[in-house]
């Protein structure tokens, strides 16, 4: 199983913006942190609005924040709603080509309780988890440097 570059970065969105809790996010920071388009990130954006994973806010100063805490967002919540198919095998698909064991195939069985294991694996990791792991994540993504940039002079 591969995810896709719109999963990948839509998980990064969410990490941005759960190190980036104490104020809203910008598109052009989040794609000067991960070195990729603005365009790119403004269609991943879309699913994870829809699905109350983000919140915009627009205006002058807005941005995007979770749409609720990083806690409450499981990989596979981001995963379900960037990934388009989970179809491992041609098996899985609606229009199946013609097998006989499509009904029975033991390699059918195998890959749905392998699917089923990734899923629960993914449920049980959180954005939080992520960005916890990495203690200096603040850091790595420049947010620090934002900040301190932004920070009126005394």
């Amino acid at each position: 199983m591969r995810l896709t570059r719109q999963t990948n970065y839509a998980m990064r969105i969410l990490m941005y913006c759960a190190a980036n809790n104490d104020r809203l996010s910008r598109i052009p920071e989040i794609a000067a942190a991960y070195s990729v388009s603005e365009l790119f990130l403004f269609k991943i954006l879309q699913p994870l609005v829809e699905h109350g994973l983000v919140e915009t806010v627009r205006g002058r100063n807005g941005g995007v924040r979770l749409g609720r805490a990083a806690e409450a967002i499981s990989l596979f919540d981001v995963v379900r709603v960037t990934e388009e198919s989970f179809a491992m095998a041609e098996c899985f698909e609606n229009d199946a080509a013609e097998c006989p064991l499509v009904d029975s195939c033991a390699l059918n069985s195998a890959l749905r309780e392998a699917l089923n294991a990734f899923f629960a694996v993914l449920s049980r990791h959180t954005i939080a988890d992520l960005v916890a792991a990495r203690p200096n994540v603040r850091n790595l993504l420049g947010i620090d440097m934002l900040v301190e940039r932004r920070a009126p002079a005394a």
